[in-house]
């Protein structure tokens, strides 16, 4: 699928601006794009990241996650994309699957506050791309409203 085209399902999936939006996108990126093995949304609440919805094969022990630990929370202090080619020679990152090669955590921003993050792993090495951080980076404005 090209990024135009998933941006423009993306946009239509939010547009109605129902409860199970979020949801619904997350379902959509873990299903389009086959080297997103898992995808998740996380809600920042005071000094956590909590976990909302996600897709993948099993659930993430790290469901709570403080702001600054790890590579979620890194992206949450910052309130900049982190992709990590290779999790294994990255000290923050929080170890949720064996399988994991490498990790993409993007703020969700609400003016200039960060209220989320989708967070999506990939089985495969140096598998998030300047493309992936464009267009998750869009997502992830869409994203904001219902966060």
């Amino acid at each position: 699928m090209k990024w135009d085209e998933a941006l423009d399902r993306i946009r239509l999936l939010v547009e109605g601006g129902g409860p199970d939006a979020v949801r619904e996108v997350v379902v959509f990126l873990k299903e389009s794009f086959p080297w997103y093995s898992w995808v998740g949304v996380y809600v920042v609440r005071g000094t956590m990241l909590e976990l909302g919805p996600w897709i993948g094969l099993a659930a993430t022990e790290h469901t709570r996650i403080p702001v600054g630990t790890g590579v979620c929370g890194a992206a949450a202090r910052s309130g900049k994309t982190e992709i990590v080619g290779d999790v294994r020679r990255d000290p923050r990152y929080l170890s949720c699957f064996v399988s994991t090669r490498s990790e993409i955590v993007v703020p969700i921003l609400h003016e200039t506050r960060v209220v989320g993050e989708i967070d999506i792993d990939s089985d495969r090495l140096d598998a998030f791309s300047l493309e992936d951080k464009r267009f998750l980076e869009k997502v992830a404005a869409m994203l904001a409203p219902f966060i």
